[in-house]
């Protein structure tokens, strides 16, 4: 645990699920040719839960407190269940460099939340930073976005904000209820609980409708479930034990930046002006925070996160 201590480390950690999460894109928005929005999500989560199951079984990490289980449930509600039934749902409407870009507007929400309810203080080169990345995603976004007049994409949108603000929430509640726990157990029971959300989801909104499992649906399945929701939020809720909430989630705004690129890579989309200047503003915006963000220390040691009250 010595490396972890290392903030190259954290951010290596950072960069790695930024990278893994902003690649998913391409494969949640190709899986819809093959399954409806929810399917796929019952599918990606329940195998993301039975990876870190079995996870939880060899390494003998046992089951979380009686107690905690309610707040498992809550996390998994909000984290796994709304945000990606919302934003699967969402995606049948919005193109999927859009939709990345909609859902982290999370850091914007989170911030909010973190200085209103776990105290933490947001320092002027934070607040400049998370104001540079976003004013890069709403570049990204394309500034048009006000003057949609499609019935259907502003649905879609507003689900995705929706989905965004959820996970905000969820992030916040961790810190409240769950910190205590590790990491491991928190990822795999959410998601759990979670998942079965989804599963009650689509046997209501999807029962009967066609399903294709090939050799390409399997891996988009195996890839987001395994690496982008077991690995990767097993990651999160680390860091998020490690750093303070408003640097661990300004840094994810990276995920649509690396989402565009690899559309770009793989789907041959288009790459604007607009998208590579909100992108070097995001990166910009997230360097302002590192340099110019970082609390005074007193007597040479630095402030770690906040306390959150219980």
């Amino acid at each position: 645990m010595r490396m972890l201590n290392n903030k190259w480390a954290v951010w290596g950690l950072m960069l790695l699920i930024t990278v893994i999460w902003g690649y998913a894109w391409v494969f949640m928005k190709a899986s819809l040719n093959f399954m409806g929005p929810f399917t796929f999500s019952a599918f990606r989560f329940g195998t993301g839960a039975a990876t870190l199951l079995l996870a939880v079984w060899l390494v003998k990490a046992g089951k979380p407190p009686r107690n905690m289980w309610k707040h498992l449930i809550v996390v998994g509600l909000l984290q796994t269940t709304i945000v990606f039934t919302f934003v699967m749902y969402g995606m049948q409407f919005v193109d999927a460099g859009k939709s990345s870009v909609l859902l982290y507007s999370m850091p914007l929400w989170s911030s909010l939340f973190a200085v209103k309810i776990l105290g933490e203080k947001i320092t002027s080169g934070k607040m400049l930073g998370l104001t540079v990345g976003m004013l890069g995603l709403v570049t990204i976004l394309g500034w048009d976005i006000f003057f949609v007049q499609n019935a259907a994409v502003i649905f879609g949108e507003v689900l995705i904000i929706i989905a965004a603000v959820a996970w905000a929430i969820s992030n916040v509640y961790y810190r409240v209820k769950l910190e205590g726990m590790t990491q491991l157990q928190v990822s795999a029971y959410q998601m759990l609980f979670g998942t079965a959300g989804i599963v009650i989801a689509t046997l209501f909104a999807e029962w009967g409708e066609p399903l294709q499992l090939t050799g390409e649906s399997i891996f988009y399945t195996l890839f987001t479930g395994v690496l982008a929701s077991a690995l990767c939020f097993t990651v999160w809720f680390l860091i998020l034990s490690m750093i303070d909430m408003i640097t661990a989630t300004l840094s994810t705004l990276l995920v649509p930046v690396f989402g565009l690129f690899f559309g770009w890579l793989i789907l041959d989309e288009e790459l604007t002006n607009s998208i590579l200047l909100g992108s070097a503003m995001i990166i910009a915006g997230i360097a302002v925070a590192q340099v110019f963000g970082k609390e005074k220390t007193q007597q040479g040691v630095p402030e770690t996160k906040s306390s959150v009250k219980r």
